[in-house]
């Protein structure tokens, strides 16, 4: 950066430092090509602690957005250490799906959790309470297509939404415990392999 002329201010924060540089610079990029070169490093060469780096990159900010700029890579950067890479850009968490960053054991844990009620009831072949769920809210609450997609009547569609309701003790017309629920079943679905 010096050689070209860039400004770049580094801070030492914790056992890190916070950096601020010019996008596309020299610094940004002798960054990414060190966090590059870590993750092009062979298995079995040993990681030495106090030379692995790890690097959040956010968006490119003017001074006014720092602190927005500051969350964007401390959020990058949790997910580079959380996925063991040396650098994540913020622009890789704001495109794209959310449920790479559902990979998560706690994430999974939650979503096992919160589902564990419905499929042990399922086990006991008391209904399909885990696929009728699926199909109702993939099909946004509508309940003739989601009976069609799973061949059963809509009233039968309807009980096993009230029984959903009963085991696990929420209102399915609270938006937020659809949106929790949507997330469990593709968290488990993205582990099991299963769409």
């Amino acid at each position: 950066a010096a050689r070209c002329g860039e400004t770049v201010v580094w801070v030492a924060e914790g056992e890190g430092v916070v950096g601020r540089a010019a996008a596309g610079g020299a610094a940004v990029g002798a960054c990414a090509a060190y966090a590059q070169a870590q993750d092009d490093r062979p298995a079995r060469e040993p990681v030495k602690e106090d030379t692995d780096v790890a690097v959040g990159l956010s968006a490119p900010a003017g001074p006014i957005a720092a602190s927005s700029a500051y969350k964007q890579a401390e959020q990058a950067l949790s997910v580079a250490r959380r996925r063991g890479r040396a650098l994540v850009e913020h622009e890789e968490l704001a495109t794209g799906s959310v449920l790479p960053l559902l990979a998560d054991d706690a994430v999974r844990a939650f979503a096992d959790g919160m589902l564990r009620p419905l499929r042990e009831h399922d086990a006991k072949g008391r209904g399909d309470l885990v696929a009728s769920l699926r199909a109702w809210l993939s099909r946004h609450g509508q309940w003739d297509a989601a009976a069609a997609d799973l061949g059963v009547h809509r009233h039968t569609l309807r009980y096993r939404m009230r029984r959903v309701e009963e085991i696990l003790g929420r209102s399915l017309d609270d938006p937020d415990v659809r949106m929790e629920l949507w997330l469990a079943l593709k968290t488990t679905a993205a582990s099991s392999g299963t769409p």
